[in-house]
């Protein structure tokens, strides 16, 4: 490879390995585009922690050669880490019109302040960003308004499919645009990242029009309320659940504040087409006989505080699951949620409801394209080179495989880690060098301030409390003039345990005698004896190792 040879940089910064936060970086020279900017919800040793979003030093080392930031679509994984990413990087968004509409709301909510160019992209389209050209084309998604993008670079042409599949029947009837893909392959690819998310299901991804007429027939057979759970940015099944409503003589209530928002903004935006006085406020709904009232509810995922969970735990201020409601969870778990969505079905159970859910009903497909689909995928883009991205490993690695069935060379597929760069000529591509990357913990309101030290006194406390010792010396003498005293929090019941407090106040006695025996004066060094005496004997006498915290004070 020539020192002058032209040359291309991929660098995923989230996405890879994991489902969630994906971001990709595609830079030449010293032009950055950055496809995505999303979330990962936290993993449950993550205690805690509110969200999970991509490391962006390199961006912020470099955000003087960003021209830009495309948002494939509106899903939180693709747009959640957007109001921190901004925080630290003025550059202008691209995107469709839901989703852009859907990034606003979300910047308004954190009470983002700066002023950000917000450009609105109709598919098909293609838009100069800098010296690069971008195509935006449209793929079918669990969420309207989903685009792929073609960005052609003096190098050759990167495609990015953003999360999609292939649905003949959508029910906006806004099929993928099968002929720019196939017009994208006639002329050449040189690097093709697809949506790995599904790469293990064999077939086809089922349309979602299939969900409509299952959501019609439980609505013919249900003789009490009906409680529709779903993602609230799942606009097209929103609108099968309010035209079966129709069908059925039934009003609508929207509840949850993510769901109230998205149907407002897709109402707004013409996404969503709600008869005249089908929608009533809930307190007005309540006041219907159940046979005639559906509500459409946040909760799909079992989240504690979804209104869906209150309902199910008997605290939500206005709706009461009664028997004779059916429930219908029109979605399935996001790894990691399982146990939180299968206590929710239990719980709405006890309550006497009928529940349906994905387990045993044909009532949620996916928004991603399963293997059949990933291999139309790669056949009509003919890449060069092959990139599987949007996954766990697992994932990465089947999507590989189908790759080489379709005829890529195994040398021509890439799986690299996040931070890792793939650098591309027109003849060549390799693995070359690492960025920074990794996860930034969000909670609360600080950023990046909690890390593996964190997480691990958070862990040590859970698992086996804590323990505060509290003693006064005389600066003088270094004499013990009060204490010590025990203070203990999710150890031991103190009342209950009083010969082992006393015990270890005798230890910490000990202790402090030695050290003013040996004359030690510095105070971390007594510390660290009180700690690690106290430690030992607790281990021996409990098997528990809880986190000990000395405090001495002096007079």
């Amino acid at each position: 490879m020539s020192k002058n040879e032209q040359k291309l940089l991929i660098i995923p910064l989230g996405g890879i390995g994991e489902i969630g936060k994906n971001m990709t970086v595609i830079q030449y020279e010293k032009e950055i585009l950055v496809i995505d900017a999303g979330l990962m919800f936290p993993e449950e040793e993550m205690l805690g922690v509110d969200m999970v979003i991509p490391d962006i030093t390199y961006l912020v080392e470099n955000k003087d050669f960003i021209k830009g930031i495309i948002i494939t679509h509106g899903h939180e994984d693709h747009i959640g880490a957007l109001p921190y990413v901004l925080q630290q990087i003025n550059a202008p968004l691209y995107g469709t019109r839901l989703t852009m509409g859907l990034v606003e709301v979300k910047l308004k909510e954190t009470k983002f302040k700066k002023n950000i160019a917000i450009n609105v992209i109709k598919p098909p389209a293609s838009v100069k960003i800098g010296n690069f050209t971008v195509d935006f084309f449209r793929v079918n998604h669990s969420i309207p308004d989903s685009v792929g993008v073609a960005i052609y670079t003096p190098v050759g042409t990167v495609c990015h499919t953003g999360d999609f599949k292939f649905d003949q029947t959508p029910v906006d009837g806004k099929i993928a645009d099968l002929h720019k893909l196939a017009e994208l392959g006639t002329k050449g690819v040189l690097a093709l990242l697809s949506d790995s998310t599904n790469a293990e299901r064999q077939g086809y991804t089922m349309s979602e029009r299939v969900v409509g007429s299952t959501i019609e027939e439980i609505f013919g057979r249900a003789k009490g309320r009906i409680i529709v759970a779903t993602f609230a940015s799942n606009i097209h099944r929103i609108q099968q659940v309010i035209d079966a409503a129709f069908k059925f003589g039934r009003k609508v209530a929207v509840v949850g504040r993510s769901m109230v928002n998205v149907v407002n903004i897709a109402l707004n935006l013409g996404y969503l087409s709600i008869p005249k006085d089908l929608l009533m406020e809930l307190d007005d709904i309540q006041k219907l006989p159940n046979e005639k009232v559906v509500i459409i509810t946040t909760g799909s995922q079992g989240e504690p505080m979804s209104a869906l969970t209150r309902m199910a735990m008997c605290e939500h201020k206005k709706v009461e699951i009664i028997p004779g409601d059916t429930v219908l969870i029109a979605a399935t778990p996001i790894p990691g949620n399982e146990k939180f969505v299968a206590r929710t079905i239990d719980h709405l159970f006890k309550q006497g409801a009928e529940v349906i859910y994905e387990a045993i009903s044909g009532v949620h497909v996916s928004g991603h394209a399963s293997q059949e689909e990933l291999k139309l995928m790669l056949n009509l883009v003919k890449p060069k080179y092959f990139i599987p991205v949007h996954g766990e490993y697992r994932h990465l690695i089947h999507h590989a495989n189908l790759a080489k069935e379709v005829g890529i060379p195994e040398g021509n597929i890439f799986i690299p880690e996040n931070g890792r760069i793939v650098e591309l000529t027109k003849d060549s591509a390799r693995l070359a060098g690492k960025v920074t990357a990794g996860k930034v913990m969000v909670d609360g309101l600080g950023v990046g301030d909690v890390g593996n030290i964190v997480l691990r006194d958070r862990k040590q406390l859970a698992q086996d409390g804590i323990l505060i010792v509290v003693v006064t010396i005389d600066k003088e003498t270094t004499e013990v003039v009060a204490g010590p005293d025990i203070i203990s929090r999710g150890f031991v019941y103190v009342r209950e345990s009083e010969v082992l407090m006393e015990q270890s106040r005798e230890i910490v006695r000990q202790a402090l005698r030695k050290c003013q025996e040996e004359e030690i004066t510095e105070w971390s060094t007594i510390k660290s004896q009180v700690r690690d005496t106290l430690g030992k004997f607790l281990f021996e006498q409990t098997r528990r190792r809880p986190m000990i915290l000395p405090i001495i004070m002096e007079v």
